[in-house]
């Protein structure tokens, strides 16, 4: 696993061995950057159920200007500190290990306002997807220009609506997809 472009160009990330984790591929976060490009720099992510932080950082790499990570395992958690460690990147960012739902509390309650939210919980964890929408709907974290970004398995769809998002499109890649939402 590697940062794709930017700053940080090439660079190796670290994973977690096992299925406890399962990062966004490579080719997948090539396409989900290529669709962003021009919302990337200068904005504020949440990269929710962040895992290694891999979109994360690319984003940080692209010219975020901070990142949000969110993630309640503490292996993986430490696994995103490393990363930033190994790539040197001092700032721009938060690591909050914890679970999503009390995490998006706080940053609404702190006025954060998000430009992107990715989120990518286990595949298995269905009933995340409508908790994080749900939320994100309905609070401060999104303007009417933010883009809230689902990857799942092609398998499950987390719906066309949530609450006040609507997806607007969908991109297939093997077993993956990302769903695109925005406020409608």
């Amino acid at each position: 696993m590697r940062v794709i472009a930017g700053k940080y160009r090439s660079r190796k990330l670290r994973s977690l061995p096992g299925l406890d984790v399962r990062p966004t591929a490579d080719r997948l976060r090539e396409t989900l950057f290529d669709v962003l490009a021009p919302q990337v720099r200068d904005s504020v992510w949440l990269d929710l159920y962040a895992g290694t932080g891999a979109v994360g950082i690319e984003a940080l790499s692209r010219g975020a200007r901070t990142v949000y990570f969110v993630e309640v395992s503490p292996k993986a958690a430490a696994v995103i500190r490393q990363n930033l460690r190994s790539l040197q990147i001092e700032e721009g960012y938060e690591v909050l290990e914890r679970e999503a739902e009390p995490a998006l509390r706080r940053l609404d309650s702190q006025a954060v306002s998000c430009d992107v939210c990715f989120l990518d919980p286990p595949y298995r964890m269905h009933k995340a997807y409508a908790e994080a929408l749900g939320f994100l709907s309905q609070s401060r974290l999104l303007k009417s220009s933010s883009i809230v970004v689902a990857e799942h398995d092609k398998h499950f769809d987390p719906g066309a609506n949530v609450g006040a998002l609507g997806r607007y499109r969908e991109i297939r890649q093997s077993d993956a997809v990302l769903s695109f939402y925005k406020l409608r």
